[in-house]
């Protein structure tokens, strides 16, 4: 029952396209138009921390790896859920405009990986930053437009997203803790 629902809600998402979506979501969706983005991150961090810039990177980079591994080294392997655009129930109906990638997506990496930075960066700069709430946005078209694109299904953004959040706030408290015992400043607030 929620597999047929998950297809229903993936099939009707995936059919809102034009386009002009098609070439949005495809830039979107590229690592190339992220890296602009996460320099400017990088860049606020390094000018605001000092000392507890090299923290933040460690654990950027601990809470990509753990987020990646668990939805593409543990997950997709694990659970073998076919991509809507290789399932041949669905296939033929799945707009595909950017190729389907490889055969699993259970769970979305893209939505895991942006969700649990959104939610680190979020933490950091909650109390500096009144604009913060941009990066649920940002993480968010990101995944929708895996589902745009015919790679995933909608339950596989939802729960990467979930497993990147709970990354994005344990990796953060981890910071906190590790920045205590080293006396280095690591929050923003």
């Amino acid at each position: 029952m929620i597999s047929g629902i998950d297809q229903s809600l993936t099939l009707f998402f995936n059919g809102l396209h034009s386009p002009f979506f098609d070439r949005f979501m495809l830039f979107i969706t590229t690592q190339e138009t992220w890296y602009l983005f996460y320099a400017f991150v990088l860049a606020y961090l390094g000018y605001h921390q000092k000392k507890g810039f090299i923290i933040s990177v460690i654990m950027i980079a601990l809470l990509i790896t753990l987020a990646d591994q668990t939805s593409s080294g543990f997950l997709k392997p694990t659970v073998k859920r076919l991509r809507p655009c290789h399932e041949p129930a669905i296939k033929e109906q799945i707009h595909n405009p950017g190729g389907c990638g490889g055969q699993y997506g259970f769970t979305s990496s893209h939505a895991s990986n942006h969700f649990a930075v959104a939610f680190f960066l979020f933490l950091l700069f909650r109390k500096r930053f009144k604009y913060t709430w941009v990066l649920f946005i940002w993480a968010g078209l990101i995944a929708y437009s895996r589902v745009y694109l015919g790679v995933h299904y909608l339950g596989d953004i939802l729960v990467g997203s979930i497993i990147g959040s709970v990354y994005g706030v344990l990796v953060y408290r981890f910071g906190i803790f590790l920045s205590e015992r080293l006396n280095w400043k690591f929050s923003l607030d």
